[in-house]
């Protein structure tokens, strides 16, 4: 699921990846939301608060909206350039590598909010998963040529949109409709029942729902990354 990428991979390997880290994604975006009613995936929603926060002289809170946005390409950022260094050695388990690293950064990022080493207003909180988000996002799209992206939402819905234009047209290329509806449309649920799943943890547990998460994501990386 992490080993192969673009056209070495298959609808079944695709729809596996888009379940399980658009789940994590919901989660954690939800989660947050509700530690700290913001969003960490959610770039989108965080520039338009942004720019009305702006029009309205509101400084303070559109600084923050962009701290979260700059955080986020931040996590992208060192995701791309761990795959393409890892790409040029060769080294096919890069993606399940960053992966486990975005995992270990969600474990810490639990444990810090259970000692108390976070801000109370959970901004330093929101500011680490958004990073870790914007490290999933690279290498869900990187590793499937843009097919899987686990936290665009906005663009799985247009896609979705463009997929049953095809189908309704009856398309020569209604295989490959199908297939593309059926891989946004999964994406979607996961990340929505993803957020369900947040929000009962975190009323629940708090910050153990971080630790969840990373702990779900690192069973998912680590058997690739240590595959002969």
């Amino acid at each position: 699921m992490l080993i192969r990428e673009g056209n070495e991979r298959n609808q079944s390997i695709d729809l596996r990846l888009a379940a399980m880290l658009s789940l994590v994604a919901g989660a954690l975006n939800a989660a947050g939301f509700e530690l700290a009613g913001l969003f960490s995936a959610n770039m989108t929603g965080n520039i338009s608060a942004m720019a009305d926060n702006l029009a309205k002289g509101g400084w303070g809170a559109a600084l923050l909206f962009g701290l979260i946005v700059v955080v986020f390409i931040f996590g992208a950022l060192i995701a791309g350039l761990l795959i393409e260094a890892g790409r040029q050695r060769g080294k096919r388990r890069i993606y399940a590598a960053v992966v486990a690293l975005e995992a270990g950064l969600l474990i810490l990022t639990g444990l810090a909010a259970l000692a108390g080493l976070t801000g109370a207003d959970g901004v330093e909180v929101i500011c680490l998963l958004a990073v870790a988000l914007g490290m999933q996002n690279a290498v869900s799209t990187r590793i499937s040529r843009a097919r899987v992206r686990t936290t665009h939402v906005s663009g799985m819905a247009t896609d979705i949109g463009l997929s049953l234009a095809g189908l309704w047209l009856r398309s020569a290329e209604s295989a490959r409709y199908r297939g593309l509806l059926a891989l946004h449309v999964t994406t979607i649920l996961a990340f929505l029942g993803g957020g369900v799943l947040g929000v009962v943890l975190h009323r629940i547990a708090g910050p153990v729902t971080f630790l969840c998460c990373g702990l779900l994501l690192a069973l998912i990386a680590l058997p690739e990354v240590f595959r002969r």
